[in-house]
């Protein structure tokens, strides 16, 4: 820092405010390290019965989670995962608001109470609108057309408000809540922006106008300035903050397998930019990952099983997409993207989970390298073109072939199990702090 005076004091220091030497309260990060759907879900709500406040920081609805609290099973899509836990409030992301709240009645069905009073929404937040779902499906058909090929997004509109969000026409919460007649101006303009690019796009703009205005004054109690509240929460009295991240490693907009990846930072960095909270306040960085890979839609997938082992791990691990509704693509557990995952995050801990859904094979295989024109390549490829083409390198295992799933201590787990825990552990450098084998909060051995 340099200062300028005109006047200088004849003590240098002095009518200066000394900077705090306290960071404020740390943050809980948990991402996913691999495509998504590894299960985040469930750690997150497992350490939200420890949390003071659980926030979301990227994406939108496009994201799934399947909580299973007490036998009930609770599908999470904006509402972030530890919304089960009464103590903890949250913070929103980008929101398709009829999505919201359909998403809310559907779990209050199965037992969800009130949530309304727990959800805290930014008034940063960007909107996403019926038409950018519209479009959403309009871009994917006419990939299909031109190129032959689609990237599977789930058509919930994610892509057309990030990019609306990234050319300045978005709408955001605050415009929503703040003078009517200048949103309705602004809404009616990007409607016509999206409507010059896409002629088959028809938009009821005064019927649409008439519901977001009643959604608005649904969402008004929940909102907040979201920087000010978190700053508040990181500097006020002692709290646990954890945060969810939504998609994966592999689906972060910048370092994923692009272009079939997100329209946002799920990597550690999306905390920040999503929360506006320092890099200082960065805690622990928990990475999710299956004991195997599984991928929805389409890309690169090295190590992806299209045999009866692929079908075994698909059925056995139910292996079907939340969001989607499509089945998953299912494989080996790759542990170069798991390293990759953890050279941009910098994981304190792991959680792996679904060891169970490996209790019946007789051998189990690890992708432990790529291998290109016969030769070890050091690094993740960037050019998906290059990864379709790459050569994994397997090391094997003996199947456990026992029943895992009863399992609530390391000492329960058969030592073969043990054996590959501690392999995948070793590789990638990282301590397994959590090992998953069933579906409830219950189903998670906690190793330290």
């Amino acid at each position: 820092w340099a200062y300028a005076y005109t006047n200088p004091p004849s003590n240098p220091t002095q009518g200066l405010k000394r900077p705090r030497n306290e960071t404020g309260n740390k943050v809980t990060v948990v991402l996913g390290a691999q495509w998504g759907d590894e299960g985040k879900g469930k750690v997150v709500d497992l350490l939200a019965t420890e949390s003071d406040l659980v926030c979301r920081c990227q994406g939108g609805n496009n994201a799934g989670h399947t909580v299973v609290v007490e036998g009930k099973e609770y599908d999470f899509h904006l509402l972030p995962s530890g919304i089960i836990n009464p103590k903890s409030i949250c913070n929103g992301v980008v929101i398709h608001l009829p999505g919201l709240f359909e998403e809310a009645e559907n779990n209050e069905k199965k037992g969800l109470k009130g949530w309304e009073k727990r959800l805290i929404v930014s008034d940063r937040a960007h909107l996403v609108f019926d038409f950018h779902q519209v479009v959403d499906g309009i871009q994917e058909t006419q990939r299909q057309a031109t190129e032959g090929k689609i990237i599977g997004t789930t058509k919930k509109g994610i892509g057309p408000t990030y990019a609306s969000k990234a050319s300045r026409t978005g709408l955001r919460v605050c415009d929503l809540l703040g003078d009517f007649k200048e949103f309705s101006t602004k809404f009616k303009n990007l409607v016509k922006q999206y409507q010059s690019m896409y002629s088959s796009l028809t938009v009821d703009t005064e019927s649409q106008l008439k519901k977001l205005k009643e959604y608005g004054e649904r969402l008004r109690p929940m909102v907040r300035d979201g920087v000010y509240y978190m700053y508040e929460a990181l500097h006020g009295p002692p709290k646990k903050i954890l945060v969810e991240g939504a998609n994966a490693a592999l689906l972060d907009i910048d370092f994923g397998t692009y272009p079939f990846v997100t329209s946002s930072n799920c990597t550690v960095g999306g905390a920040c930019t999503g929360l506006g909270i320092p890099p200082l306040n960065i805690g622990e960085v928990y990475g999710v990952s299956k004991a195997y890979t599984t991928r929805v839609g389409i890309g690169a997938f090295p190590t992806e099983q299209l045999n009866v082992t692929g079908e075994l791990l698909q059925t056995r691990g139910h292996e079907v997409g939340v969001t989607t509704g499509r089945k998953r693509r299912c494989g080996w557990l790759d542990l170069v993207i798991l390293r990759y995952a953890h050279m941009i995050n910098g994981f304190t801990a792991i959680a792996l989970t679904k060891l169970d859904i490996l209790d019946v094979l007789d051998e189990i295989k690890v992708g432990v390298a790529y291998k290109i024109n016969g030769k070890r390549i050091p690094h993740f490829p960037a050019d998906m073109e290059l990864l379709h083409k790459v050569e994994v390198e397997y090391e094997t295992f003996p199947g456990w072939k026992s029943d895992t799933s009863a399992a609530r201590k390391w000492n329960n787990l058969p030592q073969k199990a043990q054996n590959y825990i501690r392999f995948v552990e070793n590789h990638i450098g990282v301590p397994i702090k959590w090992v998953g084998v069933g579906k409830s909060r219950e189903c998670m051995i906690q190793m330290f």
